[in-house]
């Protein structure tokens, strides 16, 4: 493989956006300028997931409130999806209803059960403007709905209810890496 053809490869690692952020909290403005500064942040979402160890990232998780994610994930065949989305729109999200463990680099280490659809469609663009469909089931579904929430200003902590919800709270008022208030 040729130097660069790893996504990431020449992306920077960017600090990462954390629970209390009101950045995390608002819708994400369109990209309009499909150009170098898009393909360089692409590149650094990239980098600044795949050295979190994690499955999706959002540009707001980075502090830059553009609708744009990437993806590394398995789907529950253990099928590798891989790629990104700019100004992307869920299309599709059906399926059979399924609790089950989410976590997110904007709070991490810590997961609980949310509701997912098990089928999602998302529509958009690639970061040289091309259209593009992704097609997700499974766990892979579950990431690009929580991608997608990302980018509408929601976290999945927004979607857990009850007793999940009182916990997961918990566990992030105890967490190291909380700074300032954070919503319940």
């Amino acid at each position: 493989m040729r130097h660069g053809s790893i996504p990431g490869a020449r992306g920077r690692v960017r600090p990462l956006t954390l629970l209390g952020d009101p950045i995390l909290h608002q819708p994400c403005e369109d990209v309009t300028a499909f150009g170098p500064e898009l393909a360089t942040l692409v590149e650094d979402l990239f980098a600044t997931m795949y050295a979190s160890q994690g499955v999706g990232l959002a540009a707001n998780q980075v502090g830059e409130p553009l609708r744009v994610f990437v993806y590394d994930c398995p789907d529950d065949e253990d099928v590798r999806h891989l790629g990104h989305v700019v100004n992307p729109r869920l299309v599709e999200a059906d399926g059979v209803v399924i609790r089950g463990p989410e976590g997110c680099l904007s709070l991490p280490g810590l997961e609980a059960g949310t509701e997912r659809h098990d089928h999602a469609v998302v529509e958009g663009f690639t970061v040289t403007g091309d259209p593009v469909t992704v097609h997700g089931t499974g766990f892979f579904a579950r990431c690009l709905q929580h991608e997608m929430d990302h980018l509408e200003g929601r976290v999945y902590a927004d979607r857990v209810k009850g007793w999940r919800h009182r916990k997961l709270m918990r566990q992030v008022g105890r967490a190291s890496w909380r700074r300032g208030s954070v919503p319940t």
